[in-house]
């Protein structure tokens, strides 16, 4: 009897359970349900709003920037000396004198260009024209026009040429200074000579210097693909506007290795238009060479901890800096009140500087600050860089 009662007691107990069980879950259903942990996801709504991917085709850039890119061809005599073998007695009696006598041949090469106005005047790179008899450009249209040099500096390595006809396209300028690191840009020229071509690539890099490429750099990187022949080409954005001259390559083997040089149009624009103004580009110089403190420098000098500037280690007789009171040993701290850290900012703040401005120099000698007003003078012109093809 007792254990019949218990078992009714634990079936009713059971039920009980079981009915109260069922109501918990139907009125609070998250009572006896265990939570996860609760996880923060952040989308962007602006990257949610960009299209699904680029456009399918650059052909409309192209359309708007090719017809303003020229071929170059340039030719130069080139005197070939005879081998000194010549000159033997018992050889030219056997082959007569005529051997003796220096030849000439014609050494021809290529290159690019681009219009930058309708008035024929068209940019390109100073090697690829540098010490060139005779000059050709090739327009896409099919015309062509002998080119009449106006002017070119080594130093950024640009030279400026100008043709005679009519109806001419030009380019449509952009803002290379607006460009960024993974913009889509195409390279448009004439590698080896096979005509008209367009590589498609993105900006690897801005700003590029310290290169030793050219003494002014401030180089485009690109890994659309340049090859010989491409120099003085159109780098366009994907609308089609010029945001740099394409110069040179990073290569071993002497092809395309993804590693493209540009010269930005913020740098070539203004060498242009000081070379169709005065034949050159006019640039302020001192007269100094200097380096960077370094720690044995500093104690050497007897100089702060810290203490940022250059040391002036020469001058040139009678130069602007020297006129001024300049002296070898003295640490140069600022130009114009802007701070100075690396030599070859010293060498493009000067320079832009016009001759005859005055350039405040503020100095340190045995341990005293000073300042001096230096006038500049009009930069030497270099000796030309060897042609890079």
């Amino acid at each position: 009897m007792y254990a019949r009662k218990l078992v009714v007691f634990i079936a009713q107990a059971i039920t009980v359970g079981l009915a109260l069980a069922f109501l918990l879950t139907l009125f609070w259903p998250g009572l006896l349900r265990r939570e996860a942990p609760s996880v923060e996801v952040r989308e962007s709504a602006e990257l949610a709003a960009l299209p699904a991917g680029g456009p399918v085709s650059y052909a409309g850039a192209v359309d708007r920037a090719a017809p303003a890119v020229v071929n170059i061809n340039t030719a130069k005599v080139v005197t070939v000396k005879p081998n000194p073998l010549f000159k033997d007695p018992i050889f030219q009696k056997f082959f007569g004198q005529g051997q003796n006598s220096p030849r000439q041949r014609v050494e021809r090469s290529l290159g690019s260009g681009v219009i930058f106005s309708d008035q024929g005047y068209i940019l390109t790179n100073h090697h690829v024209i540098g010490g060139a008899d005779a000059i050709q450009v090739f327009l896409r249209d099919g015309r062509s026009a002998t080119a009449k040099v106006i002017g070119g500096d080594p130093e950024t390595d640009l030279a400026v040429l100008k043709i005679d006809l009519k109806n001419l396209p030009a380019i449509t300028l952009g803002k290379s200074e607006r460009v960024r690191v993974g913009d889509v840009v195409l390279a448009i020229g004439n590698p080896f000579g096979v005509g008209q071509t367009v590589t498609m690539g993105i900006v690897s890099a801005t700003g590029r210097s310290a290169l030793g490429i050219n003494t002014f750099e401030n180089f485009i990187q690109t890994d659309a693909a340049i090859n010989p022949g491409n120099s003085g080409g159109a780098l366009v954005d994907a609308h089609g506007n010029l945001i740099g001259i394409n110069t040179v390559i990073f290569s071993q083997t002497g092809g395309s290795v993804g590693i493209g040089f540009a010269i930005p149009t913020s740098l070539a624009k203004g060498v242009m238009e000081q070379i169709i103004e005065h034949g050159r580009p006019l640039r302020g110089w001192l007269g100094i060479e200097a380096q960077m403190l370094t720690p044995e420098l500093l104690e050497a000098f007897g100089l702060k901890k810290g203490t940022e500037g250059l040391v002036i280690t020469a001058l040139y007789r009678d130069g602007p800096a020297h006129k001024a009171g300049v002296e070898p040993g003295d640490i140069l701290v600022a130009i114009d009140g802007k701070k100075i850290v690396d030599a070859r900012e010293v060498l493009l703040v000067i320079s832009n500087h016009k001759p005859g401005e005055h350039v405040r120099l503020d100095l340190i000698r045995e341990g005293k600050p000073f300042s001096v007003n230096a006038v500049a003078a009009e930069r030497p012109t270099p000796k030309p860089r060897a042609d890079r093809g």
